[in-house]
């Protein structure tokens, strides 16, 4: 499976970046104000046009030379999407027209190695596209006209920019045959230790500087008669020009390997304990339906007592408790201290992952719950579930037919999910529950 292409929309503040993100994505993920600087992070969306899948990256305005903390710091954020990107859309206010601010953007793109398509937004009629002849000062070949709020010239942009990427695969039969491991954590946690452990031999570079690995690394390998592929992700190479930690850059990474794993192994680091990098890691997987295994790496560099083991687990569940049902390992990538049993465990949480639950023991456990604790009423009406079933895997996906979706508390979802858990042995992976009006 290949990794998706990565498209990165930049410009400086308030030139309608989310409002053309939101309009790709096809959904309103990104805050869109009339007020610069409404994004300050990196908005992410997995995308599909005319069957070309690819990631799509909302950025921060981008002010070269500003010393303003926080427009630092969106700058910062705009670099790292950056140097993730493999195609920029770099965004200019059509109405405004080529402001300076465009004029040292562009400067900056020109230094990268990257396929950069230069936009004009908000070009609504003639009198806007009689302006776009001031943006060939930068000296570029095309500038493409857009109206990111109503969609006109979109569709033709994004035609051009996807030209190159390879459709949707339909034939998954061969890659259904691997079980695919995504080694993710911030960098130096040992990532590609624990690769050279499982191998038995140096596949990949294991270097104590911090983002040795640029890209990600697939290795196909066969353990117990099994086919898995190992993608290790470490950590990217600090900048000279950006001052932002490593750990900022993992994220892009990790977001590329999750996307095409099963499994993600987050590998923590035991002298650290479980960071505020970990858990955004973690939280990617989570939000993409992915099953997730905690690894504790170097954990023979720790002083231990009986009570270590304990404390550091619900310490980890503490943090993650929407993530409190992934398996958490204690091992040395190092010395191979209970490396080998990382292979028992991904199979034990693959065969969660992808089971199938027949509709007639659902439903019987559905009417079994619902007895036990009754729906709430809403709107003055008893609510009642007339039917569910499982439709999918990876993660297992249960619909339920209900009288009014509107009338479902969390709580009640919650104690559903923990039903299946408990009754049908998922008690390791994410489960996905969904809410349909009966007809």
């Amino acid at each position: 499976m290949q990794a998706k292409p990565v498209i990165a929309i930049v410009g400086r503040p308030n030139v309608g970046k989310s409002t053309l993100f939101n309009r790709i994505a096809g959904k309103q993920k990104a805050i869109v104000i009339d007020e610069p600087g409404a994004t300050r992070d990196r908005n992410y969306m997995d995308c599909v046009f005319r069957e070309k899948a690819f990631t799509l990256i909302d950025t921060g305005g981008f002010e070269p030379a500003s010393e303003e903390k926080i427009l630092v710091q969106m700058r910062e954020q705009s670099n790292l999407a950056i140097e993730e990107a493999d195609v920029i859309i770099f965004l200019m206010d059509g109405k405004d027209g080529l402001t300076h601010s465009d004029m040292e953007i562009a400067k900056q793109l020109r230094g990268k190695d990257k396929n950069v398509f230069y936009v004009a937004n908000k070009v609504d009629g003639d009198r806007h596209k009689e302006m776009l002849t001031d943006f060939y000062r930068l000296g570029i070949d095309e500038i493409y006209p857009i109206s990111a709020q109503h969609g006109a010239g979109v569709d033709e942009l994004l035609t051009i920019i996807t030209g190159n990427f390879t459709a949707v695969a339909e034939d998954k039969d061969e890659e259904d045959m691997q079980i695919k491991i995504a080694i993710v954590g911030k960098p130096n946690v040992g990532k590609s230790s624990l690769v050279n452990r499982i191998l038995g031999k140096e596949r990949s570079i294991a270097n104590p500087i911090p983002g040795t690995t640029r890209d990600a690394i697939d290795m196909p390998v066969k353990v117990h008669g099994k086919n898995y592929l190992l993608i290790d992700t470490a950590g990217i190479r600090r900048k000279s020009k950006i001052s932002m930690t490593l750990e900022k850059y993992s994220v892009v990474q990790a977001l590329k390997s999750i996307n095409r794993c099963d499994i993600a192994l987050v590998l923590i680091d035991a002298e650290d304990g479980l960071t505020d990098q970990d858990t955004k890691i973690i939280g990617l997987a989570y939000e993409r339906g992915k099953a997730c295994i905690i690894v504790v790496n170097k954990w023979d560099m720790i002083e231990k007592d009986n009570s270590t083991v304990g404390k550091f687990v619900e310490d980890i569940k503490d943090k993650i408790k929407f993530m409190d049902f992934a398996p958490i390992i204690f091992i040395s990538a190092v010395t191979g201290q209970r490396a080998p049993k990382i292979f028992d465990l991904i199979d034990k949480v693959y065969d969660q992952y992808t089971k199938r639950i027949g509709t007639s023991p659902l439903n019987d456990l559905v009417e079994k719950s619902v007895q036990r604790n009754p729906m709430a009423r809403y709107q003055n009406r008893q609510m009642h579930i007339s039917y569910a079933t499982q439709t999918d895997i990876k993660p297992p996906t249960f619909v339920f037919f209900i009288s009014n979706t509107k009338g479902i508390h969390f709580s009640y979802e919650r104690y559903l999910t923990n039903q299946i858990r408990e009754t049908f042995g998922f008690d390791s992976v994410p489960l996905k529950l969904i809410f349909r009006k009966k007809r």
